[in-house]
């Protein structure tokens, strides 16, 4: 019988060895993770293609075919082989492989593209749209997204000329931004628009009220005009009404409105045109909230600076800064995010970490109701274990593990061997 019941034990050992050298065969991570947020909502495109969000769900922002709050990320319905993500305020955007665009969330001004204003729990293809490279929302209530031949496309909200057509009707299908050609990124803000060009220059269009088109005017722009003074970028990121462009050389630039000190030139003086960020090189990445601002070095360390009330900057303190200050706790960062007034970071290892508010649960965690002064771990799929961006999420702990790279038929006949051996007395 011991004999016979060792036997068992090394088939099934082999077996699952086996199961999961497959696992880890076939595993086909074709797609870069990236997060994004809005007011109370986050989005994580995790790098098989799904996306999962959690927080703030009362137009259905979440994409789950509810309007339930969820603390843990849930998984968006029906969309796969999706290449990248955008958000704002109660809704969100996905582009596929296919290049086809989807929306889902708030429409009172069209901005799900769907040729309607109704609301959609779960994702509906943006009409007419083909060949999409990159898309990006804006915060109250506008989209854009980039065609593989260098044309950009708006629709929904058209309030301050942020579309980029020439008038002033919102728009709840696509139609082409006047002017804008050899684009290859974009960026939305509040009510404006941003377009870098090929040639490293950078162009916006809408609201201009604090400067954010950085034309050296405080005037609204009907169709793209190009920012002042700036060349060499080569990403650029939108705020509510500030922006930042991250230049060849690893130095950030940033332009608009700085009530929090989120243009981070140590003043709180708002700017027309393009200024430095002060004690800033060797970036990789930026990213915007609503006030507040972030940048990825190539060392791995996050800064930020702006608006802290809501420990968006994750120094610690609700103190705001108009310099950069280091993210507590956080080494070997590869990709950068952020909502409203939240923001997150993915290690290398693919775990993903939040700070900042977390009233509607939109860091994944439980474990802080109100806001995180530090970074705090995204918790996997329904509070088990801890999420990952780059696979099965990982379990809760180490023993737990062991068990889950088994199948479930597996599992039971290893726990019942296992039994006897360590209580009964086999072998």
């Amino acid at each position: 019988m011991k004999r016979i019941l060792s036997v068992l034990l090394a088939v099934c050992l082999l077996a699952g060895l086996a199961v999961v050298g497959a696992v880890s065969a076939n595993a086909d991570f074709t797609t870069a993770p990236m997060f994004t947020g809005g007011d109370g909502h986050s989005v994580v495109l995790k790098s098989d293609g799904t996306i999962w969000t959690c927080g703030y769900n009362i137009i259905g922002q979440l994409g789950d075919g509810t309007t339930t709050e969820r603390r843990t990320p849930v998984q968006v319905s029906g969309l796969s082989g999706v290449t990248a993500v955008a958000a704002a305020n109660y809704f969100s955007l996905a582009l596929k492989s296919d290049g086809t665009v989807w929306a889902w969330g708030a429409n009172g001004y069209g901005q799900l593209g769907d040729g309607t204003t109704t609301e959609r729990r779960t994702p509906v293809q943006v009409s007419g749209l083909s060949g999409i490279t990159a898309i990006a929302a804006g915060n109250y209530g506008h989209s854009l997204a980039l065609k593989s031949d260098g044309t950009v496309w708006a629709w929904g909200c058209n309030e301050y000329y942020e579309l980029g057509e020439g008038t002033l009707t919102n728009r709840s299908t696509p139609v082409q931004v006047l002017g804008a050609s050899g684009v290859t990124a974009l960026a939305a803000g509040r009510n404006f628009s941003l377009a870098l060009k090929g040639d490293g220059t950078v162009w916006g269009w809408g609201y201009n009220s604090c400067g954010q088109l950085g034309d050296d005017t405080r005037t609204e722009a009907i169709v793209p005009v190009q920012v002042v003074g700036l060349s060499g970028a080569t990403a650029i990121a939108a705020g509510y009404d500030h922006s930042l462009a991250l230049k060849s050389d690893g130095t950030v630039w940033a332009w608009g409105w700085n009530e929090y000190g989120q243009i981070g030139d140590s003043t709180n003086t708002w700017r027309d045109a393009p200024v430095q960020v002060s004690g800033l090189s060797d970036v990789t990445a930026i990213a915007t909230g609503s006030a507040h601002s972030l940048a990825l070095k190539s060392d791995g360390t996050v800064w930020a600076w702006g608006r802290n009330d809501w420990c968006q900057l994750g120094d610690g303190t609700t103190t705001n800064r108009s310099t950069p200050v280091q993210v507590k706790g956080l080494s070997n960062i590869t990709t950068i995010g952020s909502g409203k007034m939240h923001s997150f970071a993915l290690k290398n290892d693919g775990t993903v970490w939040g700070w900042g508010e977390n009233y509607s649960g939109q860091l994944g965690n439980t474990a802080i109701l109100a806001q995180a002064y530090t970074p705090i771990q995204m918790k996997g799929a329904g509070g088990v274990g801890w999420f990952n961006a780059k696979g099965a999420d990982f379990p809760a702990s180490a023993s737990a593990h062991f068990w889950v790279i088994w199948p479930s038929w597996l599992q039971f006949i290893l726990r019942y061997l296992l039994f006897g051996w360590l209580w009964m007395g086999w072998f």
